[in-house]
């Protein structure tokens, strides 16, 4: 039976992105607005209510009255926005984190989507931490650079406007305040003691993360071998489709790029046995694994189907 889809805020980029990718499932029929009426209150509260499905992709504020107009019991809700990310009621969108939680969101009402960066941060330390080879209240750092799509239409017309509102940078750093908005996600998630030494920046390229955690191998309580970590992330992920662990050597070269156009992550640990330092690193889209392509793979779940299904591993 086909179920019914209304993507809410469907003309950003997640949602855009969501909305082409469904628009060729035959399992999905879409609920669409026109341009007179997208914004219209009532239209969007009658198109919420009448949705086997919903995904929003709206601002936090406006995800959240998106909610409270939601009085069908039966209308089930992903959110690819962050304002529900760490609130009581709803489920963690990233089905490999923990084992059970394919089967929390299959049976979900109220999903959260994760965000592209702790996407990265997540799949590469929660194992770890679970199997106790990095305590839980180690200080770690976690580093990299998304493509600047993830910084929505503003950024996106500075990185390609040629004239003299564009930025020809390539590479910006940000997030020094130290109190981004993904930090109380990845901690609660991971269930680690303390947010992570977050260090974000956003690279000239439209799509594709690259993101790394380095870990002084001597100074954890186990001194785990880099072996150990590979085994630990292969273990957690060996039955997962969209998760991959490759081999890292101390000649890799990995671009930002590696997994763009892809909804895949894939994940390296590489290091140095000697000097008993390690860098595990995370290549993924930030439009794919990162945002949509999760959408869509949580929507998967949610209908019962494959959740690879129409998604590129």
């Amino acid at each position: 039976m086909t179920k019914t889809i209304f993507v809410d805020g469907a003309v950003g980029t997640t949602g855009l992105e969501i909305r082409e990718r469904l628009n060729q499932r035959s399992e999905f029929s879409l609920i669409t607005l026109d341009e007179t009426r997208r914004k219209d209150v009532d239209a969007r509260r009658e198109a919420l209510n009448d949705a086997d499905f919903v995904i929003l992709c709206l601002p936090d504020d406006a995800a959240r009255e998106a909610v409270a107009l939601i009085d069908n019991p039966l209308t089930r809700v992903i959110d690819a926005s962050s304002a529900h990310r760490v609130a009581e009621g709803w489920v963690y969108g990233l089905p490999e984190l923990e084992p059970g939680q394919h089967d929390q969101i299959a049976g979900a009402a109220r999903v959260a989507n994760p965000g592209c960066w702790p996407t990265g941060f997540l799949l590469l330390a929660r194992p770890l931490v679970r199997a106790g080879l990095v305590p839980y209240d180690w200080p770690l750092a976690y580093s990299g650079a998304s493509g600047y799509s993830g910084g929505g239409k503003a950024m996106i017309a500075a990185f390609e406007d040629d004239g003299d509102n564009g930025d020809a940078t390539a590479y910006r750093a940000y997030g020094y305040g130290m109190a981004h908005k993904h930090l109380p996600e990845m901690l609660k998630h991971a269930r680690v003691a303390t947010p992570p030494l977050f260090l974000p920046a956003v690279a000239r390229t439209y799509r594709g993360m690259l993101t790394e955690i380095g870990l002084p191998l001597q100074a954890l309580p186990r001194k785990p071998s880099i072996a150990a970590l590979d085994g630990a992330l292969r273990d957690a992920y060996k039955d997962c489709a969209l998760v991959r662990v490759i081999d890292g050597t101390a000649s890799a070269l990995v671009r930002i790029e590696d997994d763009a156009g892809t909804d895949r992550i894939t994940l390296r640990v590489s290091g140095n046995a000697e000097s008993g330092q390690a860098r595990l690193t995370a290549t993924y889209d930030n439009l794919g694994k990162g945002a949509a392509g999760a959408a869509v793979q949580n929507l998967n779940i949610m209908a019962g189907l494959d959740p690879a299904t129409g998604l590129t591993a």
